[in-house]
């Protein structure tokens, strides 16, 4: 197998972007000041190497995919969120402070296993050396890495299709922890990062709490179908004035504390305070490591792989989710990119149609020049001359200002990314 340049350059990248930053919790000092230093590398060297880049043609025919992707991710995101605060705050203080966490079988594993592990592969097991930031971070390089011929053209195609694959899987995350919710692995969470209601949306009075402990009483209502139990009372539900966005007052339950921003309650979500089931950390890590496995390979996917296993454990060990989040994040993910490549099957159709086209037309012209009939081969060639000149005149400047828009914004949604997700 013949090695593309640079190919090796982006396994030892991420190696040392891995290293480097997880210098934070050895050396904080040094990771100050290396941490600068190896970003600005990778910047300038993809920076020098946009001249040299042969595929901006390519890259200008996926545009318009990515765009569509991004804010079909977004979008996603937009709809996680209002669902994350509805399933944490519908039940109210309360409930997440009497609700016990869920007996998880794994995290009996986990901590059998530290019985028995040296404490070396213990703290091992435990170490942060990889987060979330990270896996967004090694899929940028990866799809920077086109610059280099390090993995296949284009760029903003696998970046495309990376969106789109999780803006379905968000989606679909988002649709099974709201069907039910589960309690949290952390009892404290809801009473330390959200101000909601004691007590339950009204919702929640009428069809779960009368008939959530009473085992007669969800007899009856098996029975017969039927609400049976009268509601208790309950303090009124507080409901500002958000115009247009009234409609949000139900899902998002604010307080008077909060403020009368609706949008402002949406930063607050983050990842909820009851379970949600399966992990979206989890999903991002996977989806990375399919990436990587399918453009780039090599030893390093096996590495990447590696560290997916070793966030899913921690995930558990540190009880951020239960055991099952984990598990189905990671098939979810794998069935997912698998499925997603029918839009990268459609587009290899369209290539090889444009390529029987080319091979039509060198076969007149091998036609023409056994028949020395040398008229057809100067229309032949004077036609496909045309062609190219046409296409050329009118794309040339559209790709030398793309390709400038695409670096400077792509650089940007680097640092972007990198600030907003580097706590985790």
């Amino acid at each position: 197998m013949v090695r593309r340049p640079w190919r090796e350059g982006l396994g030892l990248a991420a190696i040392a972007y891995i290293t480097v930053d997880y210098l934070r919790h050895v050396s904080p000092s040094w990771h100050k000041r290396l941490q600068p230093l190896l970003w600005s590398a990778l910047a300038l060297a993809s920076v020098v190497r946009v001249p040299f880049y042969k595929h901006w043609s390519s890259e200008l025919r996926s545009a318009l995919l990515f765009i569509a992707s991004l804010i079909f991710m977004l979008s996603a995101f937009l709809v996680e969120m209002l669902s994350v605060r509805f399933a944490s705050v519908v039940l109210g203080l309360d409930w997440h402070r009497s609700a016990p966490p869920l007996p998880d079988t794994g995290q009996w594993f986990f901590l059998a296993l530290n019985e028995k592990l040296p404490s070396f592969v213990v703290e091992l097991l435990r170490a942060r050396i990889i987060g979330l930031h990270h896996y967004i971070m090694l899929f940028l390089m990866l799809a920077f890495s086109v610059l280099f011929n390090s993995v296949k053209a284009p760029g903003l195609g696998l970046a495309a299709r990376y969106m789109f694959t999780m803006a379905i899987a968000r989606l679909l995350r988002t649709i099974t922890f709201v069907s039910t919710i589960l309690p949290s692995v952390r009892p404290w969470c809801a009473s330390s990062r959200y101000r909601m209601p004691f007590h339950p949306h009204p919702w929640a009075q009428k069809y779960y709490v009368p008939y959530a402990s009473d085992p007669d009483a969800i007899n009856q209502l098996i029975r017969h179908d039927t609400l049976h139990e009268n509601v208790g009372k309950y303090p009124g539900e507080y409901r500002p004035n958000w115009g247009e966005m009234n409609f949000l007052v139900d899902i998002l339950r604010p307080t008077p504390s909060e403020g009368d921003s609706w949008f402002s309650l949406l930063k607050l979500a983050g990842g909820g305070c009851n379970d949600l089931l399966y992990s979206g950390h989890m999903v991002v890590a996977v989806l990375t490591a399919m990436a990587w496995t399918e453009a780039y390979g090599g030893w390093t996917s096996v590495l990447i792989w590696i560290l997916v296993l070793h966030s899913g454990q921690r995930e558990i060990r540190e009880r951020h989710h239960y055991t099952v989040d984990c598990v189905v994040a990671i098939y979810v993910g794998i069935l997912l990119w698998r499925i997603s490549s029918f839009l990268w099957s459609a587009r290899d159709t369209n290539r090889a149609k444009r390529l029987d086209k080319f091979d039509a037309v060198q076969g007149k012209l091998m036609q023409a020049v056994k028949d020395s009939d040398l008229d057809e081969v100067r229309e032949i060639l004077r036609t496909v001359e045309l062609a190219g000149q046409g296409r050329h005149n009118t794309r040339e400047w559209a790709i030398r200002a793309f390709a400038a828009v695409t670096i400077v914004s792509s650089l940007i949604m680097c640092l972007l990314a990198f600030l907003w997700t580097s706590d985790g």
